[in-house]
């Protein structure tokens, strides 16, 4: 079976105490709302933490909402987080069928436009799990249009030309997971379909959180 990326939603309060347990896999959490101490390392809101231990996640004090994206093997299920003055669920699951092969890099990242800002018609070299954080885009891919807001989440193949087109009012930023060829770490992931398109001023901005080598075998 093709391994599996799951991206959840979590909140914990900030009662004394509360933490929860995550097992071994590749994850990569952003922190949304508040602070956590992750694996011993504060992270506060807008900032991000990837690793692929064992790792205890404990509210700061004010509590904290992060995105976890966690990539597996496809014969496991789903095993949803939950400890006291939690509460967690599944955004979105997509079974990565459009896996590259060889050595692979799990990367972190956001993506931010101005106003009206867009992404000319593309591909990436690796499928990946989006959630946008601020404003509003619409995606046109598979010969339809779909919009979201913040919150919303999406899946791209990567081999699927995807158009995206930002909010016309607002700066928009989505927090992104791919998995792409391990050659890639530290450089970009994107085609462009068009030949006019590869020379055109690009509005999009890139922040890298985490390239991280994945050395999860199911995942090869």
């Amino acid at each position: 079976m093709h391994p599996v990326l799951r991206l959840y939603e979590d909140a914990l309060s900030s009662a004394e105490n509360v933490e929860f347990r995550l097992a071994p896999l590749p994850r990569f959490i952003f922190i949304t709302f508040g602070s956590a101490s992750i694996a011993g390392v504060t992270v506060n809101a807008g900032q991000a933490w990837q690793g692929e231990g064992a790792v205890t996640v404990q509210p700061g004090a004010g509590g904290v909402s992060c995105w976890r994206w966690e990539l597996s093997p496809g014969d496991q299920g789903s095993a949803v987080a939950c400890g006291p003055g939690m509460v967690t669920h599944e955004k979105l699951t997509a079974f990565l069928e459009t896996l590259p092969k060889g050595d692979l890099l799990m990367r972190g990242d956001s993506v931010a436009f101005p106003p009206g800002g867009c992404a000319y018609l593309h591909r990436h070299q690796g499928p990946g799990i989006r959630c946008l954080i601020e404003g509003g885009i619409r995606i046109d891919t598979h010969g339809r249009s779909t919009c979201y807001g913040p919150g919303g989440a999406w899946y791209e193949t990567g081999i699927d030309p995807v158009f995206a087109q930002a909010d016309a009012d607002k700066p928009s930023r989505f927090i992104r997971v791919m998995i792409l060829p391990r050659a890639l770490v530290g450089k970009s992931s994107i085609q462009y379909v068009n030949d006019e398109d590869k020379a055109k001023p690009k509005s999009q901005a890139y922040k890298i959180y985490a390239d991280a080598p994945v050395s999860f075998e199911a995942a090869k």
